[in-house]
């Protein structure tokens, strides 16, 4: 546990509770910022009151190990407790706050994706009925807080700065980058939907990067020949940061090279994507959109740059010297040792456990 929790959690540490849950396995990074959040909890004096997290690949005997296991935990779960949940939990949300509430227990919720943010739901009313159940919110930043409370929230809410992102036992940090290069990484799904500027890069002018890519969906008949872009596969979640070799790390969605457009566009000027968290594990300093909402947290701490167009990404690399980077790379190794340590959550649950005492 953090050394700077205060007394107030060890308080309150037998009654503070979460239920785990089959976690699909998967080659991308899709579960695993729920998966770490159980560990930080667990490290933070909660108790699982379920099954053992599990990851079987099948989504049928998965949804099957998390009802019993989840009925199991409710079942269990002492009366005027605090329970912590995180969402989405599209199957069984409903079924766990309305236990928890019969119960009399308070609620935390760690908010990782909002459907109405992401273009998937266009009912924001539905969805903030469902957050307004929750005592307290984990958010990612200040700029969703504020988008929650002009929504409707009524609730607590507390900013979670970033993701962390744990390494597995016997894993080691990486080390780091020692000079400004023209390495550029990126991570996370490859295809049209959600990266099609990807595609876009070599009909700049002046693109003089490489951009290694990895993850899924990468569309090789895209690409001509001398491109920016080289595939270098796809990895499970506790394996990629073991590849991430390069200088910067890349934060950008959507179809545009211009500007990040589209539904994935906006939702990244309100969320932190986990990526960025990824890529400050793996030493590599930020490249990110200027309206993305995480833009204002790497210009605070110099963890990297922020560009308005991937069109400037060239010039902007030219400017940066060695002392610079330098710098980059010295605050990015102070962040990664707060990530990899679960440090961001267990700050954001002593905040929210405070608001409820």
């Amino acid at each position: 546990m953090d050394k700077n929790l205060p007394s107030l959690l060890n308080m309150a540490m037998n009654n503070l509770f979460y239920i785990s849950r089959n976690y699909k396995f998967s080659r991308n990074a899709a579960s695993k910022p729920k998966m770490d959040c159980e560990q930080v909890l667990a490290k933070s004096g909660f108790k699982n009151l379920g099954f053992q997290q599990s990851n079987h690949p099948s989504s049928a005997i998965g949804a099957i190990i998390s009802f019993f296991g989840i009925t199991k935990g409710l079942l269990r779960l002492p009366f005027s407790s605090t329970l912590c949940m995180q969402y989405p939990l599209s199957k069984f949300f409903n079924y766990k706050v309305q236990i928890a509430k019969l119960k009399g227990c308070k609620i935390i919720l760690i908010v990782h994706d909002v459907k109405t943010l992401m273009g998937k739901n266009k009912d924001v009313e539905k969805e903030m009925k469902r957050f307004n159940k929750a005592d307290v919110l984990v958010l990612h930043n200040n700029i969703m807080i504020k988008w929650f409370a002009e929504n409707g929230y009524k609730g607590k809410m507390v900013p979670l700065y970033l993701f962390d992102y744990l390494l597995v036992p016997g894993q080691k940090l990486s080390n780091l980058p020692e000079r400004s290069d023209r390495e550029v990484v990126f991570a996370g799904g490859l295809g049209m939907e959600k990266s099609a500027f990807l595609y876009q890069l070599d009909t700049l002018p002046n693109s003089n990067y490489s951009l290694k890519l990895f993850g899924n969906g990468f569309q090789k008949d895209k690409v001509p020949e001398n491109s920016v872009l080289d595939y270098r596969g796809v990895f499970a979640p506790d394996e990629v940061l073991n590849h991430l070799k390069g200088n910067y790390g890349l934060v950008w969605n959507g179809n545009e090279v211009k500007e990040c457009d589209g539904a994935f566009g906006k939702y990244i000027q309100y969320n932190n994507p986990h990526k960025t968290s990824l890529y400050l594990l793996a030493g590599l300093p930020i490249i990110v959109w200027d309206k993305a909402a995480v833009a204002r947290l790497v210009e605070k701490e110099e963890l990297g740059i922020t560009i308005s167009s991937m069109e400037e990404l060239s010039d902007k690399l030219d400017k940066i010297d060695n002392s610079t980077y330098a710098n980059m790379v010295a605050n990015v190794d102070k962040m990664r040792n707060k990530i990899a340590n679960g440090h961001f959550l267990q700050m954001a649950i002593q905040k929210s456990l405070e608001s409820l005492n």
